[in-house]
């Protein structure tokens, strides 16, 4: 087995970094208006450069910008789109789960206002700097995969009379996004989705049900199919994998479950290069709905938890690869954390040091199993 010169790599991780306080104070004096978005950039660049220092010290082959310039790891991509604006705050939290406790989280609706369209490369500003700041890395984007826009959208002040026009535009649109980027130079990109895993969950799907709002028995194929859609004219030698969260704001989660309910119609439909899949504690499920996925996959195990600051055992790592490797060939097979380790601007129970030890972590543990 040979170290990877392609993404996914052997040692790699989901997208989001904790946020250093200085680029926390800069977010606090633009809000209070004291600072030009001039000076907020500044400082982001900054910030951004330092993480990129810290993932190729690290021993990382690919480096991200953390999502330093973001909110949140989707609703900045998402109303950034042609047709698409920011709704009303939801008249209901969702509870979120953590080991010593409950969160709540109030999303904010997606309002469809127009036809969807791409009306200017998103994060394409964010992808050049990031492009010119790394030195050894590959650089990677990641963006909020196409699930997130059309899912659970409320089409009834939109244009749209028909769900399937309306999907059908979110997946031109990304389609023009991925080609967009890759004239920028993107070879790397990651498509971030919760709606995958969260239809695993018996609790979520019955709560879907009783809502009326999707179809759950139904609702992973569509986005199969949408994603599918986006990516039918990708070019060759541009590496898209897709990382499936079961919710990752403060430390907290949303849902539970394996992958068993959708690995079949999923791991074996998705034309994507590989799948970042969250296996960091009992949540996760076992090992077995990997035998669905498809031959040309790489699988990225995200054996190690970006929610707390406890080191996993390196020994604990390698047995938990070996038991995947039951289901994937081990030369398909590589680590990372289960998610980012700051979806949302706050950020996980974690320190940058006790960050980055997760990420050496990472790096040294697959150079003994790789190579």
């Amino acid at each position: 087995m040979a170290r990877r010169a392609t993404p996914p790599f052997r040692a790699d991780h989901v997208g989001s970094l904790l946020r250093p306080a200085a680029l926390h104070a800069a977010r606090a004096d633009f809000a209070a208006g004291t600072i030009t978005a001039a000076d907020l950039k500044a400082v982001e660049d900054g910030a951004i450069t330092d993480a990129v220092r810290l993932q190729e010290e690290a021993g990382l082959q690919s480096a991200t910008d953390g999502e330093f310039r973001r909110e949140q790891w989707h609703s900045d991509f998402v109303y950034s789109l042609g047709g698409i604006e920011q709704g009303e705050l939801s008249p209901v939290a969702l509870p979120v789960y953590r080991k010593d406790g409950q969160l709540s989280w109030q999303p904010h609706a997606t309002a469809i206002t127009g036809k969807v369209h791409l009306a200017q490369t998103v994060f394409g500003d964010h992808f050049s700097f990031l492009a010119q700041t790394v030195t050894t890395a590959t650089p990677k984007l990641t963006i909020p995969s196409p699930s997130m826009v059309h899912f659970r959208a409320d089409l009834s002040a939109s244009p749209y009379t028909d769900y399937h026009e309306f999907r059908a535009d979110v997946a031109a649109a990304y389609a023009a996004e991925v080609a967009e980027l890759y004239q920028l130079g993107c070879r790397y990109l990651q498509l971030d989705d919760t709606i995958f895993a969260f239809l695993n969950d018996p609790a979520w799907r019955a709560n879907a049900v009783a809502s009326g709002s999707v179809d759950p028995d139904r609702q992973h194929e569509i986005n199969v199919h949408v994603i599918n859609d986006v990516l039918a004219a990708k070019p060759d030698d541009m590496v898209v994998t897709l990382h499936m969260c079961r919710g990752n704001y403060q430390s907290a989660w949303f849902s539970a479950g394996g992958y068993d309910y959708v690995a079949e119609s999923v791991f074996g439909g998705l034309n994507v290069d590989g799948l970042f899949l969250e296996y960091d504690d009992e949540r996760s499920g076992t090992f077995e709905p990997l035998r669905f996925v498809r031959d040309d996959q790489v699988v990225v195990l995200g054996l190690v938890t970006s929610k707390t600051p406890e080191l996993e055992s390196k020994d604990d790592l390698k047995r938990r690869v070996d038991e995947a490797a039951k289901y994937v060939d081990i030369d398909r097979l590589c680590l990372s954390p289960q998610c980012g380790f700051a979806s949302t601007v706050e950020g996980n129970a974690l320190t940058i040091d006790e960050e980055r030890a997760k990420l050496e972590l990472v790096a040294a543990t697959a150079a003994e199993i790789w190579g």
